[in-house]
């Protein structure tokens, strides 16, 4: 049984709410099975809920895949296909935290690159800032219109102009020891006096480094002698200090060669050295105080050999042998003026085959020649 009339006469205005119950009677009869009962819930569809995908971030544009539509201007890049430039944006290739845009057909890529920062660059950009090898990244985009000479990528100085010195410091390099000062590791006064005579005198020698063999034993500034005034040959060659060496070359020059000549007519072409720097004691004995030798403060002499091949051994001189007896006097008693210490055959039997000389201190300044 239906509950909506067939058809309803509106004489006069209904009340407000007649009229609301008079629409709600009407909206059911519009359906086939008319208003739900008292109580009854209409059917609801359960729906799940959709979570949105975070849109993707633009992708930048690669070199296009389709061909280009036409040559375009330099430094313009003209896409046909902006699908095709696109990259793919997945795990395997992120694109997060990038911005980058697609680009369209038609886009000019060098008014699009002008307006970054990164492409209106008036200034060169070095590489290398913090090194020794600075480099420019690119050259200056004006630099060929302003005239502005080209400079060379390894110092940055144009060319035509004066490349800056390199200082090391402040101190200046010596290379040899006579002009080196003492404070930078070079000889002192004395020393450097001292060599400027063996020069005067013709001696050939070259400095060594300071010897240290133990206690007692050292050369400070020692040197080499090879030959002395005249080209007369030490053989072999002796470790001396300067002094000695001087003392001994003024010898050989003032007193021995003048001597030769006179005995033997002939000059002095080598001298045979027993012993120059040696850490010894004197005589060697066990328990005495430290040699002249220990600090290359002497030198012995065992032969003189003259240029007309005669040769002199220092001994005790035979009965008949009148020019070598003179000699060897000669010997001895000229060269204290040089040294303050002269011993030779006769003195003991330590030295009965060679002359020593050196040149202890003692405090009398007292010479001893026997």
């Amino acid at each position: 049984m239906s509950l909506c009339p067939p058809e309803i006469h509106r004489s006069r205005p209904l009340p407000a709410g007649l009229a609301l119950l008079v629409a709600l009677v009407a909206a059911g009869c519009s359906g086939e099975g008319g208003l739900a009962p008292p109580g009854d819930l209409l059917a609801m569809e359960q729906v799940s809920p959709t979570i949105r995908a975070e849109p993707a971030a633009p992708a930048m544009f690669s070199a296009p895949s389709a061909p280009m539509i036409a040559s375009p201007p330099a430094g313009q890049v003209m896409i046909s296909d902006p699908e095709a430039a696109l990259l793919p944006n997945g795990p395997d290739a992120p694109m997060q935290n990038v911005l980058a845009y697609p680009v369209q057909a038609g886009v000019d890529m060098g008014a699009m690159t002008s307006a970054l920062p990164e492409g209106n660059v008036d200034q060169p950009v070095v590489m290398g800032i913090g090194t020794d090898e600075l480099r420019l990244a690119a050259p200056a985009p004006e630099s060929a219109e302003a005239g502005v000479p080209d400079q060379t990528p390894e110092t940055g100085v144009s060319e035509g102009q004066d490349k800056p010195a390199l200082l090391a410091g402040l101190l200046p390099r010596f290379s040899n020891p006579l002009s080196r000062p003492k404070w930078a590791g070079g000889l002192p006064a004395a020393e450097k006096a001292c060599r400027q005579r063996l020069k005067r005198l013709g001696v050939t020698f070259r400095d060594l480094p300071a010897i240290n063999s133990g206690p007692g034993c050292s050369i400070p500034y020692p040197v080499e002698v090879t030959r002395l005034s005249g080209g007369i040959e030490i053989k072999p060659v002796a470790k001396l200090n300067c002094q000695i060496t001087d003392a001994f070359a003024q010898w050989v020059k003032n007193e021995l060669a003048p001597t030769a000549r006179t005995r033997y007519l002939s000059g002095v072409k080598s001298i045979r050295q027993l012993s120059a720097y040696s850490c010894r004691t004197m005589n060697s004995k066990r328990g005495a105080p430290m040699s002249e030798h220990a600090k290359g403060n002497a030198i012995d002499v065992g032969k003189i050999t003259l240029n007309n091949g005669r040769e002199i051994l220092v001994k005790q001189p035979g009965l008949f042998a009148f020019r070598q007896k003179s000699l060897l006097n000669n010997i001895r008693a000229d060269s204290c003026k040089y040294f303050t210490t002269v011993l030779g055959p006769g003195s003991d039997i330590h030295h009965k085959d060679h002359f020593h000389f050196d040149l202890r201190t003692r405090k009398t300044n007292y010479r001893h020649c026997d």
